[in-house]
């Protein structure tokens, strides 16, 4: 016996809310990173750039939300609104890889100086 379909309010309610949540708490994490560490193979203009892009992204994101939940969960989001925040979470990650990249490079590279001390 086959289920019943989720209706479309069911499965907005049910997709949206935590993927509202997963952009905030990468944009938050990735906003950390750029406010407190110089990622060094960026420039200073691009690091700029990149957290003003990420705080009017977790703007919009709280926008988006709250219109969520002042509508009873009857608001929705485009895949236009939605996917230049997936690319900035992709952006996001990939300077964090190559921060951290970068960082381990230099833990080991510092290791191996004292070694030879």
């Amino acid at each position: 016996m086959s289920q019943p379909q989720p209706s479309e309010k069911e499965l907005l309610q049910s997709l949206l809310p935590p993927l509202l949540d997963d952009f905030q708490y990468w944009f938050s994490r990735s906003r950390s990173l750029l406010e407190s560490e110089e990622i060094t193979f960026l420039s200073q203009q691009r690091q700029s750039e990149l957290l003003e892009r990420l705080k009017q992204a977790q703007q919009e994101v709280n926008t988006a939300q709250m219109l969520f939940q002042a509508t009873g969960s009857q608001v929705g989001l485009e895949v236009a609104t939605l996917m230049p925040w997936h690319q900035l979470v992709g952006e996001c990650w990939q300077v964090a890889m190559q921060w951290r990249s970068l960082k381990s490079e230099s833990t080991e590279q510092q290791n191996s100086e004292d070694d030879q001390i």
